[in-house]
Formats: structure tokens, sequence, C-alpha cells
């Protein structure tokens, strides 16, 4: 099975566990007015979105390069998975809110087994989540099953500071309850930056790292009728590069021969580097 198809298993299976955690906890943190719960319920609609997202990104993405997509539509993975951040941090603001509310006003829960239930239940499906969508992003680094693999990895965390909570109001300790819903926003708001900051780097155009050009630099120079290499150029199309780059040979190699150097690099680049999708090499005389 291929990127896209894995990558939208991913988003689906997604979709389908996030809503029978939604509806299982909604009914029962608006029952017991745990703020924890609820909290962990408009998580569980933020990770319906992230799925839902996944899907459509990865599927645009998949798209082949047109006339006006020269290099094909990689980008919309980041343009996704930029939304995706954008909808997590406003969510956990709002929720931030909630929970210093729910401090301050001294909210109580009421201890229940369907809240603990609930709870064990929500770490059996993340995990297993979790698990699957590490599987696949190990395999492919789809930034939009990064996304979801976050989302899952996180939730299983704070939902056992969840249960936490529900544990020690049956002692009569419940401003934990507030608490940890104010850290599950936290955590919601600083997962929502990584993603951004990721998305952005490359919707921005950055450049492949300095440890990455070095490596094509000494790909390059293996070839001993290389004499020199220029400044090395990359844009982002997606997951994978565009490298633009000058070699210098020595000026009586003819034309023939210095092009057909450039054209075994540019094969070799993309053999050996896994993150270019394509290499242009220009040639000059030295």
């Amino acid at each position: 099975m291929g990127r896209y198809e894995e990558t939208q298993k991913v988003g689906v299976f997604g979709i389908l566990g996030n809503l029978f955690l939604l509806i299982i906890k909604a009914m029962v943190g608006f029952i017991s007015h745990s703020q924890s719960m609820i909290a962990d319920t408009f998580n569980s609609a933020s990770d319906i979105f992230a799925s839902l997202m996944t899907t459509i990104g990865n599927k645009i993405a998949n798209v082949p390069e047109d006339e006006d997509h020269n290099f094909g539509h990689g980008k919309a993975e980041y343009i996704f998975s930029f939304l995706i951040s954008l909808s997590m941090m406003g969510l956990s603001l709002k929720l931030l809110w909630d929970s210093f509310s729910s401090i301050l006003e001294k909210n109580v829960v009421i201890f229940s087994i369907p809240l603990l239930v609930v709870c064990v239940l929500t770490i059996l499906v993340k995990l297993v989540l979790y698990i699957y969508t590490k599987k696949v992003y190990k395999k492919h680094h789809n930034i939009l099953v990064e996304s979801n693999m976050c989302d899952h990895r996180n939730d299983c965390i704070i939902t056992a500071f969840t249960m936490l909570s529900i544990v020690l109001s049956y002692y009569g300790i419940y401003w934990v309850d507030g608490i940890i819903g104010f850290f599950i926003s936290a955590w919601i708001f600083y997962t929502g930056i990584q993603i951004f900051i990721e998305s952005y780097r490359v919707l921005m155009d950055a450049s492949l790292t300095q440890e990455k050009k070095d490596f094509l630099r000494k790909i390059a120079l293996e070839n001993k009728k290389i004499k020199k290499i220029d400044e090395i150029y990359s844009v982002p199309i997606g997951y994978h590069y565009i490298v633009v780059l000058t070699i210098y040979v020595d000026g009586k190699m003819p034309t023939k021969d210095s092009h057909e150097i450039a054209d075994k690099l540019e094969d070799i680049i993309v053999r050996k580097m896994d993150s270019v999708q394509k290499a242009i090499i220009h040639v000059n005389p030295i």
C-alpha cells in the first residue's frame, strides 16, 4: 500500500475513533460536570477536524503535476496541517479560559464509574491509533500523519491525568479537575505551535538544512572532474525539495561531456537523497 492510501486510512480511522470518543465523552462529561472531561470532549472534536483535514489535504497533495502546478500539489499537506495547527491553538485558548473559570468558581466534580470507564476506553482507542499512525509516519514522514500521531499520543497522556482528577474527586479533592483541564488546554496549544512552525517553514520555502547541503556537496565532489560548486539553492514542494546548483568543470572539456557529468549527478542526488525530488544542475567552465 502506497503513501497516499495509508495516509487516507490514518484519516478515516482517526475520524471514526474520535467520533466514538466524542460521543461518550460528551455524554458523561456534561452529566458529571467534569471540566477536564469536557475539555477532553472538545479535544476529540479537534481531533476529528484534524483527521478530516488529513484526508482532504492528502487527497489534494496526491494530485499529479499539471500546467498550473508544474511540480505537483505536495504543499497541500502543509496548508492543511497549518489549518489544523490554527484550530488546535484557537480551541486551546477557549479551554484555557473555561478551566481558569472552573478554578475560580470552584466547580465540583461528581465522582462516577462512567467517568473512569470513558477514560480507560479513550486510552485504549488512542493507544491503538497512536501505534498505527506512528508506524505509517515512520514509513512515509507525512506531516498530516505526524499531526494525527501527536494528537493520539497527547490524548493518552492527557486522559491519564483526567482519570487522576476523577479519582482524587472521590477523596474530596476537587480543585485538581480545573487545574488538569488547564494543562490539557496548554498541551493542545503547545502541540499546535509545533505543527504551525513545521508547516510555516515549508510554506515560506525554507531551504534544505545545512547538514543536507553538506551531504549534497560531498556527493558532487566525489566526481574528481567537478572542480568547484557554487551556492546550493532549494525550494520545498511538499515533503520533497527541488535543488538547484552550479558546478564548475575544466573549461577545455567538451560540452557534451560536461552535460553528461551534470545529468549523472542529478540522478545520483535524487537516488541518494530521499528528500530531493528533482535536481537541476548548471555547468560553468573554470
